[in-house]
């Protein structure tokens, strides 16, 4: 980084906007750092959140010293921030529209146009913004081609186009590839910043928004209607509705797949290594965060993933199912390393792609079967043929490998080993399985899904369970620890009350503890480096601690845990517990999804102490 950059912002600093498309995160400065387009998983044209040197971004905010503050609305992921400078304030309001809202309601016709809408207005005195545009297409690897408008300014790479219009029309410069304005606000006046992007034989009048006041109403409706659909009315509200928000932001419409953060490369430890993208649909992350969906009343987002799910069942039917895919059900995800960015605070590298996706990851099968019998059973709905045949695959393929090593639920890059959260969950698949096919929902070989069911269960009895230890361990036969063993009385292996759970919730408590936060394991995983800790661990925590009938203590760490959220609510994957900084990619949907579960777990136990029941 030159001496002439400006900081990092810390990563609790952004906000997220979305439009179920893709993602922007806007900085507490007014600056866009992160957004990539059209789609999640397409090349980014603002990633200054990667390099403040060679990244684009898009500013408008106050041009000297200045304070702020923040919040979402009512409704939803409209971000309204107010500056405040000496002579003045204003409030700038950012969104996204969907696509599918615009064509639908509002007669657009390009459906490959995604706009990200900035609204100025000026509440007190008068107040100079600085609006700069800076694009760097793909991840500041295509030269782009910038020129002046007579409403703002055009900017394009080999197979895409950005239109920046500001109305009314300003004053605007270009000096090496960058625009920038400054622009008087004053009370009472109003002013919009509009960017649009669409491919490269996108004309101007394509990508001339529709009237800006209409796509705001219609989004904050959309969102509205969205979150009315909301069922929970426990102790966390603010809480639950947030990360469902959050969830829902990470949802790509179009398919019906999930994303498990719109980031990628943000460091689990500040100049580590531990850099991935994960900017793609892991079919473990989906299955949980649906089921987190469905349980507060959000049936639209299964039925979708399941849709995305049985047409990738008949694009894969001759080989077996990958972990992870782009959202378009893609297969192709090579790992690249960016070196010509210097990565957040120096954390390189920065990377494109997953390597993971051609791990074996045995527990994949067991959340996906879990997912499907919890939504559909709530539901009551019939499975269609297609998706049938991807969960007896499923199911099939638990009962074949579960003997087999591989790279367990944490995609370790070391060698392959016998998980005991592998097991554990191809258990569950196997479960679910019986109990389907039970529903009269699924057929197959029940015998054969019995007999490895139970096989499987006494080898993690056996084998999985360290007496000498007091707890479940990392791999069968081992001595390490890992938090995933807090899982087995959230999938109803073992009661949480079971001797040898409430022992190993101690050891976990003791051995894998940082400040009252779960890591997930202090073994070696093949990677330098270490990270911080790991928040779904800390929620599974407050889980087996709630279930257990701990109820003060459940609810302290999980309000431990929600409080060290951004000033907005957002939680990433990992959590400093020292510094409270949070780390890894962000906002990350394992986080969020869990954060519901413990708020659910939480209530449900609260309720039956009430009624007088067991935990």
């Amino acid at each position: 980084m030159s001496a002439t950059s400006p900081p990092y912002r810390p990563i609790s600093d952004y906000a997220l906007i979305g439009n179920t498309h893709t993602a922007a995160l806007v900085g507490r400065d007014g600056s866009i750092d992160w957004c990539c387009l059209p789609h999640f998983d397409s090349g980014a044209v603002f990633c200054r959140l990667l390099d403040t040197e060679r990244g684009g971004f898009l500013r408008l905010g106050p041009a000297g010293e200045h304070s702020s503050s923040r919040r979402y609305g009512e409704d939803g992921p409209v971000l309204e921030t107010e500056f405040t400078v000496p002579g003045g304030r204003v409030r700038v309001t950012d969104f996204m529209h969907s696509a599918r809202i615009a064509q639908s309601r509002l007669g657009i016709d390009d459906p490959h146009c995604h706009r990200l809408l900035r609204r100025v207005d000026g509440l007190a005195g008068c107040v100079t913004l600085e609006l700069t545009f800076r694009p760097t297409f793909d991840f500041a690897r295509k030269p782009a081609e910038i020129s002046l408008t007579p409403d703002g300014a055009r900017a394009s790479a080999t197979d895409e186009i950005l239109l920046l219009r500001v109305t009314p029309a300003a004053k605007l410069k270009l000096n090496e590839g960058t625009v920038s304005a400054h622009l008087d606000v004053r009370a009472g006046e109003r002013l919009w910043v509009v960017l649009s992007h669409g491919g490269a034989q996108a004309g101007n009048d394509s990508l001339v928004a529709a009237d800006p006041e209409a796509l705001l109403e219609e989004t904050r409706r959309h969102w509205r209607e969205w979150q009315a659909l909301c069922t929970y009315e426990g102790p966390y509200v603010p809480q639950v509705r947030r990360s469902a928000m959050v969830l829902k932001l990470l949802s790509f419409a179009p398919t019906g797949a999930l994303v498990a953060a719109p980031t990628s490369s943000l460091p689990e430890q500040i100049g580590g290594v531990r850099n991935w993208d994960y900017r793609y649909c892991w079919l473990r992350d989906a299955a949980l965060v649906l089921h987190a969906l469905m349980s507060i009343g959000y049936h639209e987002a299964a039925m979708d993933f399941f849709r995305w799910l049985e047409a990738l069942g008949e694009s894969e039917r001759e080989g077996d199912l990958q972990i992870m895919y782009r959202l378009d059900g893609g297969r192709d995800l090579p790992e690249h390393e960016l070196h010509h960015l210097a990565g957040y605070r120096g954390s390189a590298p920065v990377r494109t792609g997953n390597a993971a996706v051609g791990q074996k990851q045995l527990d994949v099968y067991g959340h996906v079967l879990d997912a499907a019998l919890r939504c559909l059973e709530e539901m009551n709905e019939p499975i269609r043929p297609g998706l049938r045949a991807v969960l007896r695959r499923l199911a099939d393929r638990a009962a074949a490998c579960w003997r087999e090593p591989d790279q367990g639920l944490w995609e370790v890059r070391g060698p392959p080993q016998q998980f005991v959260s592998s097991k554990l969950m191809c258990w569950v698949a196997l479960d679910r399985a019986l109990r389907l096919e039970a529903a009269g929902k699924l057929q197959g070989d029940v015998p054969g899904w019995r007999r490895e069911r139970d096989a499987v269960r006494a080898a993690i009895l056996e084998q999985g369970y360290n007496a000498a230890a007091g707890a479940f361990t990392q791999v069968l036969g081992g001595n390490a620890l890992d938090a995933s063993a807090l899982l087995m009385p959230l999938v109803g292996f073992l009661p949480a009350t079971d001797e040898r759970m409430i022992s190993t919730v101690r050891c976990i408590a003791e051995q894998l503890s940082a400040h009252g936060l779960v890591c997930r394991y202090r073994s070696e995983d093949g990677l330098a480096g270490g990270e911080a800790t790991f928040a779904i661990c800390s929620f599974w925590m407050v889980d087996n601690l709630a279930l257990q009938g701990r109820l003060d203590e459940a609810r302290a760490l999980f309000e431990r845990i929600a409080a060290f959220s951004s000033d907005l609510g957002l939680l990433s994957e990992q959590i400093d517990p020292v510094s409270g900084e949070l780390l890894g990619n962000y906002p990350q949907g394992f986080t969020h999804l869990a954060l519901i579960q413990s708020a659910l777990t939480i209530d449900a136990v609260q309720r039956r102490q009430r009624e007088g029941a067991e935990p």
